[in-house]
């Protein structure tokens, strides 16, 4: 993995966050027992009840630890039958919860080490005043975070809740992939057939290039690099990752230089994939269309979710051919926007063709979308909409049904740019 992603997912990680706090606790209680004998000789703060109160401190925080980690792992269980199992990645990744279990797990530690600490002889009247202070300080960041735990499990991991992540990840997709559809390269152009493959090491899922790596890659060898599989994209091993265009072949080293930029991993994340957000969306969408749930209210939440974030993507395009690019030596193929809107819509207008109001809210979306649109965005649109019109008109009986989709479908695809 390239060390900026790893970086990057590290603070995001549970145990990053808990390691920093238990360090945290441990490098005050050191600093209790280094600094005490400094201090003046009267100072006694609660070094009779400190003791008790570490006690008191150790028994509740690993109960409230247990808890925390129990809600945690129920609600990623939720999140995957109720939901999709691809949204399990963002509430792993939930800042609000890693920082509760964080605080509590380090405040167990504390208390563990304090209680530790005092049972020696080294450890001064003085010492114990410290301690008493960083122990007070201690409980009151454990009642805040307590306090906004418990506020955040009334909404963690419901259905809104996991839209609402799911819509975030995809719009901060889209708003990348429209401002750099081709990652800060060059738009695809034809591969000379002199050029050298470099071949996947593994089998996975491309999650993400390293253009930076592949630019200087290519400069230092004078070349010119074709990039084949984009983030999102399955491998096999030993299929091309990429082309190179050079005047000699690659030798090993060229080959894991190369290799190095692609991070190839078993599953697909939001990172550098616009598609996958759109997928998660629709995914959710369709569990709730499913005959075992039949909620139609959250797949028209769903589309309204998909409403903002495909405005967000075309709302903030820009023209590749035009811009400078970042990487002139790298050539790399954008997602096609087609598709992302057959992500977007096709699950939907298949699973809740029977719905007449998930037909009618799919074309008002659509509708939204054709406002400043350009023209080979709004045939794209048009053919959404011309589909999606014909899965629900081969299901519904009602005529009355039938006449409310047709015009709806009329309105949206007459929108004005």
């Amino acid at each position: 993995m390239h060390w900026r992603t790893f970086l990057s997912r590290l603070t995001r990680q549970i145990w990053f966050r808990a390691s920093l706090f238990t360090a945290g606790a441990l490098i005050l209680v050191l600093a209790a027992a280094a600094l005490g004998p400094s201090l003046p000789a009267d100072l006694k703060l609660g070094e009779d009840a400190v003791q008790n109160i570490l006690q008191i401190l150790a028994t509740s925080m690993l109960a409230v630890t247990t808890f925390s980690l129990t809600a945690m792992i129920t609600a990623f269980g939720s999140v995957a039958s109720q939901t999709t199992p691809r949204a399990t990645q963002l509430l792993i990744a939930d800042t609000t919860s890693q920082n509760a279990l964080s605080t509590f797990l380090g405040s167990f530690v504390f208390a563990i080490v304090g209680i530790v600490a005092l049972s020696t002889d080294r450890f001064t009247d003085q010492a114990r005043s410290i301690l008493f202070l960083g122990t007070l300080a201690v409980i009151a960041l454990v009642a805040i975070t307590l306090l906004r735990w418990i506020s955040h499990l009334t909404t963690f991991g419901r259905v809104p809740d996991i839209i609402d992540r799911v819509e975030q990840a995809a719009a901060d997709a889209a708003r990348t992939y429209a401002a750099n559809p081709h990652l800060g390269g060059l738009a695809p152009a034809e591969i000379p057939r002199a050029a050298h493959p470099v071949a996947a090491r593994r089998a996975g899922v491309v999650t993400g290039l390293a253009m930076k790596d592949l630019e200087e890659f290519a400069v230092e060898r004078d070349a010119t690099v074709h990039v084949v599989t984009v983030p999102g994209a399955e491998v096999g091993r030993g299929e091309p990752l990429a082309y190179v265009v050079r005047g000699r072949a690659l030798d090993d080293a060229d080959q894991g230089a190369a290799c190095r930029a692609f991070i190839v991993e078993s599953h697909r994340t939001f990172e550098q994939d616009p598609r996958l957000g759109l997928i998660a969306l629709a995914e959710i969408a369709s569990r709730a269309l499913s005959p075992a749930v039949n909620d139609p209210g959250t797949a028209i939440e769903v589309l309204n979710a998909i409403d903002r974030v495909v405005s967000e993507m075309l709302s903030n395009g820009r023209n590749p051919d035009t811009d400078e690019p970042n990487y002139p030596h790298v050539h790399v193929p954008a997602p096609a926007l087609a598709d992302l809107l057959e992500d977007a819509f096709r699950p939907i207008a298949r699973d809740g063709a029977a719905h007449i109001e998930v037909g009618l809210r799919v074309q008002r979306v659509i509708g939204h979308l054709m406002r400043g649109a350009d023209a080979p965005t709004r045939e794209l649109l048009t053919q959404a909409s011309e589909r999606a019109e014909a899965r629900a008109a081969a299901v519904l009986t009602d005529p009355e049904d039938q006449r409310l989709l047709t015009a709806a479908a009329a309105a949206a695809r007459a929108t004005e740019a």
